[in-house]
């Protein structure tokens, strides 16, 4: 990633007016500090400030294209994500999005457990144009995904094919990897 690529995170969070230091943004500022990874971070606690946001960003940032990730940290299961206690299918988040994530990479924490049929998956790209979709299928509420995250994030600098990019994750993370059952649908 070269200084004008960037993460935009958005977090889930109970109510956006409460200002709170999260380890989302702890890792991104050591990402920022140790590797130079520039990220935009924004939270939500409604879909239409989910929508806001990422309107906000493809409308008014005249930076977008140079955001290669999106990176959700949100609550869920399977094929939903959940905010302030409504559950919505990532179809209708890929129905809000349509054609609007042309080769962009939406990566999910593992605050929740990506779970997609291949049918699912084919959709959501489809509709949204992105260029994959990557989460993990296991949670665990006393391990969070965050330093397989940054190592996720690091290797885009080295490589620009998103399969090898797993490939090498796979190589230096493997047990992690396994534990958390990284996953990418592409």
């Amino acid at each position: 990633m070269d200084s004008d690529t960037f993460i935009f995170c958005l977090e889930a969070v109970p109510d956006i007016e409460t200002d709170t230091v999260t380890e989302v943004v702890k890792n991104l500022e050591q990402l920022a500090f140790e590797q130079g990874i520039t990220s935009i971070y924004k939270t939500c606690d409604t879909i239409e400030g989910l929508e806001e946001s990422l309107n906000t960003l493809l409308y008014d940032d005249h930076n977008f294209t140079n955001y290669e990730i999106i990176y959700l940290v949100m609550q869920g299961e399977g094929n939903n994500i959940c905010l302030n206690e409504y559950y919505y299918s990532l179809e209708e988040i890929a129905e809000l999005f349509e054609g609007k994530m042309k080769g962009k990479i939406l990566h999910f924490a593992n605050a929740k457990v990506l779970d997609l049929s291949q049918e699912e998956a084919q959709y959501f790209l489809d509709i949204t144009g992105a260029r994959a979709v990557s989460g993990y299928g296991a949670k665990f509420n006393t391990l969070t995904s965050s330093n397989l995250d940054k190592a996720f994030f690091s290797l885009f600098e080295e490589l620009d094919d998103v399969v090898e990019i797993v490939e090498e994750l796979y190589q230096k993370h493997y047990a992690l990897c396994k534990l958390l059952d990284f996953r990418l649908y592409y």
